[in-house]
Parts: structure tokens; C-alpha cells; sequence
């Protein structure tokens, strides 16, 4: 069975990004794609690890961890090492998300207080001319 190989263009297309995105993750060492003069050529092998970089991204994973992950990848087959940083990753972010979802919560109960506090003060503000009319 043949690899399929794609163009900068091409894969850009299948990833649903952009050809600059596809060159900034070369770039960085991330994926490293063969030539065919100028144009680089990447295989499936790349494309599985741009999915990985973006599925990272999403995740608020920045490019080192990235990168330290993927290299892991290439020393240790039976992906052992890949795993336990994995999991060490995703649990430090998962402790994040919920420090800022903590702190989101209570800078949302502190707007929707000042809210309620405003929308009473109009109110009290509207009813004064009808009271000194009166």
C-alpha cells in the first residue's frame, strides 16, 4: 500500500487551517516534511502530527509541551513516557481550567451583583420625579 503524500495546499485544505500555519509548525520543528525541490512534501506521518499539534492548541497546550510530547513519540515506541507526560499535562491543565472557572464564577456573581444594585438604583431614580411631583 502506497503513502499518501500532500502538498502544503493540500493538506492545509484536509486540516482546515492555513497554508502559513501548516509552515509555521515546520518551522517550529514540529512536523518536518521531505522536499522535492521547493515544495515540501508531507506524509501521513506529518498530517497525525499536525492533528495532534492542533488537538494541543484547542486544549490551551502550548508549543513546547507540544513538542516535548511529540518528541517522547520518537524515543519511546511503546509510548510509556508519552503517556505519563500526557497525563501529567492534562492534569495540571485540568487543575487550571477549574482555578479559572472558580474565578469566572465569582467575578460573575460580583457583575451580576453591581447589576442588581444598578437596575435598583435607576429604578429609585426614575420613581424620584413622580414622588416630588406629587
Amino acid at each position: 500500500m502506497a503513502e499518501q503524500f500532500y502538498t502544503v495546499t493540500q493538506l492545509a485544505r484536509d486540516l482546515g487551517i492555513t497554508a502559513r500555519t501548516v509552515r509555521f509548525y515546520d518551522d517550529k520543528g514540529l512536523v518536518s516534511p521531505s522536499r522535492a525541490g521547493n515544495t515540501r512534501i508531507y506524509t501521513q506521518r506529518d498530517r497525525a502530527r499536525l492533528i495532534l499539534i492542533l488537538r494541543g492548541k484547542r486544549l490551551g497546550f502550548t508549543l513546547q509541551e507540544i513538542k516535548e510530547y511529540l518528541d517522547l513519540y520518537d524515543l519511546d515506541r511503546t509510548q510509556k513516557e508519552q503517556l505519563r507526560m500526557l497525563l501529567k499535562g492534562v492534569r495540571l491543565r485540568i487543575d487550571r481550567l477549574e482555578d479559572q472557572s472558580e474565578a469566572l464564577q465569582q467575578t460573575l456573581a460580583e457583575l451580576r451583583e453591581i447589576e442588581t444594585q444598578a437596575v435598583t438604583a435607576l429604578a429609585g431614580l426614575d420613581d424620584s420625579p413622580k414622588r416630588q411631583a406629587g
